[in-house]
């Protein structure tokens, strides 16, 4: 998860905030530097979070927050302000030319995810209503080539490559050209990288940016890297000037340092984040949204936009009849399970619902779904409608057929049930989910995954 040891500490001093009538400067001041040691673990770099800091400490002070009623929901509020203002503010597009095509330059060390997030961006931007034609320009490395023309081709996006030059400004004018003709609106450049910065990768950058003119030079910056993710950026910037940032693998093991330090440092603000390995796993990077999530406050936005993308209208009325109905069976468990695994990884939604990070001893291993899924298809028709029928011999065939046990047939089993005893709950029950959590303990929950 990302930034998830930061989370953990900064959500640990908000909640010892919370419930406080009263807060002293000698509290506040302990507050800040359990702050000011949680950024700096994460890799924040030391000059931003000394500003940081004096910042909150400035505002806290100034506007007598501490002699306020609610003087530890008030300090929250400037941290989370300063939280946002760092991480970019506001929500930054790309500039897209009102002549077409808009020409959009990726650029970054090897390693870094480029020519995945150039598919990635890709997927994004044609659900966007675009048409973009994807350029191999890494012409030193010929897996690059290879892999920008088996993804692309996957997912049915237009890949220009030409293997027979070493000359990446023509190609990327060549791409131009084909664009044109094939009126491809976007056109992204999947360009070299190096182990480290050289003047060789430079000027190369530089050809192409002085010849081909893109209108956004984005810099994909792995976030894992910590601080050197900044040194990188900045180096970028200085030599070939940047437009923005594409922070990948925020799904790891991340400490956050590069996303709170790379918009401060470089005066660029982040543009994308990728947050897993699916093709499907980038998303616009929201300022304010990041902020709640670290410090526990949910992105619920998030998952919205998440379910409108992955989920069919059509199958959702139907499953609301169902509902009504009491009608659901081991067929629709199927399908939606299908639809959330569009949208991501499961323990990453968890993180974007307000509340559900508290569920700390919650374990949810993805590998799981495909474990279901196996489950579920080794059964009939009639099994999958009537799972009552499923006694000792059904179940043993349905382990035997999925690679699974008996076991895991029967954990199964009571989390189906549950499930359907939840939907009953959230339909029964006004205030919804959370109502509905309040009454279930943790164990519960457990079973379910």
């Amino acid at each position: 998860m990302a930034f998830e040891g930061l989370s953990s500490r900064l959500q640990e001093i908000t909640r010892k905030l919370r419930g406080k009538a009263r807060i002293t400067e000698s509290d506040l001041k302990e507050m800040l530097r359990e702050v000011k040691l949680a950024l700096l673990e994460a890799d924040v770099n030391y000059k931003i979070v000394k500003q940081f800091i004096n910042t909150i400490q400035e505002k806290a002070l100034g506007q007598d927050v501490l002699k306020s009623l609610t003087p530890g929901q008030q300090v929250i509020k400037i941290v989370k302000d300063e939280l946002v203002e760092l991480l970019g503010g506001t929500e930054s597009k790309i500039n897209f030319t009102p002549n077409p095509p808009t020409i959009i330059m990726l650029v970054g060390l090897q390693g870094s995810g480029k020519t995945t997030t150039a598919v990635k961006l890709a997927n994004l931007l044609r659900k966007q209503g675009k048409k973009p034609l994807l350029v191999a320009c890494d012409v030193y490395r010929p897996a690059a080539i290879k892999q920008l023309q088996v993804v692309g081709n996957q997912l049915n996006i237009p890949v220009h490559a030409n293997e027979a030059s070493k000359d990446v400004v023509h190609i990327a004018k060549q791409a131009l050209n084909v664009a044109m003709s094939k009126m491809n609106d976007v056109v992204i450049l999947d360009t070299a990288g190096r182990l480290h910065i050289d003047e060789e990768l430079m000027q190369e950058l530089k050809d192409i940016k002085s010849n081909v003119k893109p209108h956004e030079i984005l810099l994909v910056v792995d976030s894992m890297t910590g601080q050197d993710a900044v040194n990188v950026a900045t180096s970028f910037n200085e030599n070939i000037g940047i437009d923005g940032v594409i922070l990948t693998k925020l799904d790891g093991d991340t400490r956050g340092g590069a996303a709170l330090s790379v918009k401060e440092v470089t005066s660029r603000p982040i543009k994308f984040a990728a947050t897993g390995e699916k093709l499907n796993d980038i998303e616009v990077f929201h300022p304010e949204r990041m902020a709640s999530r670290i410090l526990g406050m949910g992105d619920i936005l998030s998952v919205i936009e998440k379910a409108e993308e992955s989920f069919d209208a059509e199958q959702a009325i139907k499953l609301e009849e169902k509902l009504r109905k009491q009608e659901f069976d081991l067929d629709d468990y199927l399908t939606q399970l299908r639809q959330i695994k569009k949208m991501g990884s499961f323990s990453g939604l968890l993180n974007m619902i307000p509340g559900m990070n508290q569920l700390k001893d919650v374990k949810v291993d993805d590998k799981e779904f495909v474990k279901i899924e196996a489950i579920i298809c080794s059964m009939t028709k009639k099994e999958r409608r009537n799972p009552k029928i499923l006694n000792g011999s059904r179940r043993l065939r349905i382990a035997k057929g999925s690679g699974t046990t008996v076991q895991d047939i029967n954990k199964f089993m009571k989390s189906f049930e549950m499930t359907q005893t939840m939907m009953k709950k959230m339909k029964s029950q006004k205030g919804g989910m959370n109502k509905m959590l309040k009454g279930m303990d943790i164990n519960q929950l457990k079973g379910m995954m």
